[in-house]
């Protein structure tokens, strides 16, 4: 293969890369105390998943 006769300018390059970003997450509400979690997953405040509870949480 031939080497490429012009370099490439840093704004070609960019605009190549501009997919290249992590997408967002998506992140949810908990049913039981309404703080942004990750879906499946269980809540760091309050340590339910879904209505069931599986870290048990000290309270303040």
């Amino acid at each position: 293969m031939a080497p490429p006769k012009r370099k490439t300018s840093k704004a070609r390059r960019d605009k190549r890369r501009s997919h290249h970003a992590l997408p967002l997450t998506g992140l949810s509400l908990c049913p039981r105390c309404n703080q942004k979690r990750l879906p499946h997953s269980i809540c760091a405040n309050c340590g339910y998943y879904g209505n069931k509870p599986i870290i048990p949480v000290e309270e303040a």
